[in-house]
């Protein structure tokens, strides 16, 4: 005679224990946070690690970033028109969004790319002065170091909800103090990084023309190559200690 079988219908009140093997569902808000590191562009390689250069839009993504102002900088140089100079960053922009196009790949970095030019073009030819067309991107920056500083303070880092997802921690990071306080201490490294831009380049914007090269090069470089740094930086401060195996503490510890 065969064992009887459990009624699956029956409720866990009933006294039927839940198979620890089924799968739990992820809680509602577990699922917001993976969902807004994936919309904030943060990946992970196949052995869950950061994917600090994908993250960072790939060598395409970080070549879009840097080509507008670097020929606007290069034509600016050689013929001092400023106009001229507006219109060939503005065609670097476009350039991207076609490749993109071709390749059938999504344009939301690209488009971005564009309308930032675009405003960035638009303030240079208001005002007359090719420094400011690097002057949205400090408006940009402290926005970011507002939200970034404010998240820290809610006790809702930015560096968790971004690492969290690549670690599978969710949100349960926020119930360990020290869990809190590393991705708090994380976030801080970002908000570093990005206060140095400022730093560095907003006397080189007040300094006119005669700073615009210096500008143009601080921007390239304090740019993704500094943003990956701080990232990667972030990363390792905010590492979980290392699980400890009890069976590898030996008798001592048992004792």
């Amino acid at each position: 005679m065969t064992a009887p079988q459990p009624d699956p219908s029956q409720s866990e009140g009933s006294g039927q224990e839940r198979d620890p093997r089924t799968p739990q569902e992820p809680s509602p808000v577990a699922g917001l946070a993976a969902d807004y590191a994936a919309k904030a562009g943060l990946h992970r390689t196949h052995d869950g690690r950061v994917d600090v250069l994908r993250s960072a839009g790939g060598v395409q993504g970080i070549a879009e970033s840097i080509m507008p102002g670097l020929v606007f900088l290069v034509t600016f140089t050689i013929t001092q028109e400023l106009t001229l100079s507006l219109i060939a960053a503005l065609a670097a922009a476009a350039v991207f969004t076609v490749v993109r196009l071709i390749q059938r790949r999504p344009l939301t970095q690209a488009l971005a790319g564009v309308v930032g030019v675009g405003i960035s073009a638009w303030l240079a030819n208001t005002t007359g002065k090719a420094e400011d067309f690097y002057l949205l991107g400090f408006f940009t920056n402290a926005g970011y170091i507002l939200a970034m500083a404010v998240s820290v303070f809610i006790k809702w880092p930015v560096a968790g909800l971004l690492f969290g997802f690549i670690r599978n921690e969710g949100l349960d990071w926020r119930k360990e103090p020290d869990r809190l306080r590393a991705y708090q201490l994380g976030t801080w490294i970002i908000v570093a990084v990005l206060a140095l831009r400022l730093i560095v380049q907003v006397p080189l914007y007040l300094m006119g023309q005669d700073g615009l090269a210096a500008l143009a090069t601080t921007r390239l470089l304090m740019g993704a190559p500094l943003y990956i740094l701080g990232v990667w930086i972030a990363w390792l401060v905010t590492r979980p200690a290392p699980a400890v195996d009890p069976a590898s503490e030996g008798p001592a510890a048992k004792a």
